[in-house]
């Protein structure tokens, strides 16, 4: 049984993640039937090559540092204070991270670039700065920071606190001996999910850095795309992977550190109405950070998209001039979300059989390994994975490249983890003594998942489906080069538009950026929905 529910995971994953991985490595490093590892030296010898290898590595970790002094504030404010409108503020700053990188860079473009806001007021711009790309990585990954942190942050027992605090501790010294040492294993998950996010950055940086600035993923991409010199792209996409590697293995290692055992409450009995003028203080500095940092560049956005008289920029979308795409960018509406509906159901149905898999009593080591490879997609190089698309599925029984499906499986590839990710923790929860007692009153493996798990993980199995579809509609390294001219994808059809000089093409830009966001913020409210069903859950 457990070795059926794995087959159909392994199988999409082997053909559609490490094979395309392989092939394009292959093609880079197999010259004539010979292999030249000896590229390997040579690649690294190079100055520029080690430039982009420090600037990934500094650029993530500053990013990373930044992210946790900006958001862990955050992380209080929602776990130990109660105010109105707490509920919407939580998806106010959840909306970022749920956004496409593309978005994101086009946000602050808007905000900090040629003819944007602080450009018009001061005269300053910070486009092809690494300050726009820092503050990029920052506006996307606060909300790691305060959802991970503040999960935990929001089960801690204040009393403890509270202990120290009595047998005469300082509030900050009780909070550094009590507080931060329990918390410290979700600070290292988050700090290294922030790192990995920041690490393999692609379209902030590809955006907002200009010629400049270059991570791993955007000189893979310029290397296979611009330059095609696959064999320099394959070594960068070989030491991406080792590097990627290493950090989920530390994720790993730290996620099993967090599952120490800790004096856990209630979340809903935790917080409280601010008191004193720090906490009014702190909150209030939060809702300020959440104004500029989060609001502002959307509202800018938004603002930059309405610029034309009479919504000009938006009835362009439905023009045809030629130029950019062979069918009107409004199109790229109907086939993202058509794309994104497929890649939701190809991602749910395989999450869950892995997820299923994963929760067996009898799951051997094969299946613990398997579940650490299925983060791979998050981290390895998506357009490492586009153009190998290309390259291994172009032969029968697997010539797709003609194929609408091409599309929706290279973003069920990403999708798959959060579906896993989401369910797992349900599934586990689940007592296994319920399964037996319906499989010994003559219930088939069917049936018991039918009538005992599914009522328990519906909710669960909305929620990752929403997460699909969201991280499905925003996918853009595969996308970019695999989405057929007279069929692309919202993001990809942004990213066109903002290579090309031109007002109107600008604003077109603006206008789809805009119409992405709403659609990701949507997702995201409906998501919100399904997860809270009391005021106090987080």
């Amino acid at each position: 049984m457990r070795l059926g529910l794995i087959a159909v995971p392994v199988a999409f994953f082997a053909v559609f993640f490490a094979y395309p991985v392989a092939a394009i490595v292959g093609r880079g490093l197999n010259v004539e039937g010979a292999w030249r590892f000896g590229r390997i030296g040579e690649v690294l010898a190079q100055s520029d090559v080690r430039h982009v290898l420090w600037f990934t590595t500094w650029q993530a970790v500053v990013s990373t540092a930044l992210t946790l002094l900006v958001a862990l504030p955050g992380a209080y404010v929602f776990a130990r204070l109660r105010f109105p409108g707490k509920q919407l503020l939580r998806a106010v700053v959840t909306v970022p991270f749920v956004l496409p990188t593309v978005v994101v860079g086009t946000a602050f473009l808007a905000l900090l670039g040629r003819g944007g806001l602080l450009d018009e007021v001061w005269g300053v711009r910070l486009d092809t700065t690494v300050w726009a790309i820092l503050l990029a990585h920052v506006f996307f990954n606060y909300a790691v920071v305060v959802r991970t942190v503040g999960g935990l942050w929001a089960q801690l027992d204040p009393r403890q606190e509270e202990a120290a605090r009595m047998l005469g501790a300082s509030p900050l010294k009780a909070w550094r001996q009590v507080t931060l040492p329990a918390l410290a294993p979700a600070v290292a998950a988050a700090a290294l999910m922030v790192f990995l996010f920041t690490f393999t950055s692609f379209g902030v940086v590809q955006i907002l850095g200009g010629p400049t600035f270059s991570t791993l993923e955007v000189e893979i991409y310029r290397q296979t795309s611009e330059i095609f010199d696959l064999s320099t792209a394959a070594v960068l996409t070989l030491i991406q992977f080792v590097a990627v590697g290493a950090i989920l293995a530390l994720h790993a290692w730290t996620v099993r550190r967090r599952e120490s055992a800790l004096r856990l409450v209630d979340a809903s009995v935790t917080a409280r109405r601010p008191r004193g003028a720090g906490q009014w203080m702190l909150l209030g500095g939060v809702l300020v950070t959440v104004a500029v940092l989060l609001v502002m560049p959307l509202a800018v956005l938004v603002q930059r998209s309405l610029d034309a008289p009479g919504f000009g920029y938006y009835r362009a979308l439905t023009s045809d001039d030629g130029g950019v795409f062979l069918v009107p960018p409004i199109e790229a509406i109907g086939n993202s979300l058509s794309y994104a509906v497929a890649a939701t159901v190809i991602a749910v149905v395989i999450g869950a059989l892995a997820a299923v898999a994963l929760t067996r009593r009898d799951a051997g080591r094969f299946v613990r390994g398997f579940d650490a490879l299925l983060m791979l997609p998050l981290g390895v190089s998506a357009v490492t994975v586009g153009f190998g698309f290309l390259i291994a599925l172009d032969e029968p029984p697997l010539d797709l490249r003609s194929s609408w499906i091409l599309v929706p499986l290279a973003q069920a590839l990403v999708g798959v983890p959060f579906v896993v990710r989401t369910m797992l923790p349900v599934l586990r929860a689940v007592d296994v003594r319920l399964r037996e007692a319906a499989a010994v009153l003559g219930a088939s493996p069917w049936r018991v998942w039918r009538e005992v798990d599914l009522p328990m993980v519906r909710r669960a199995l909305l929620i990752a489906a929403g997460f699909a579809f969201a991280v499905s509609l925003g996918e853009f390294g595969a996308t970019v080069f695999i989405a057929r001219p007279d069929q692309p994808t919202l993001p990809v059809a942004v990213a066109r538009l903002l290579g090309r000089p031109g007002e109107l093409n600008y604003g077109q830009a603006m206008a789809l950026s805009t119409i992405l966001m709403v659609v990701c913020a949507v997702a995201l409210l409906v998501l919100e929905r399904l997860r809270t069903d009391r005021s106090g859950e987080f």
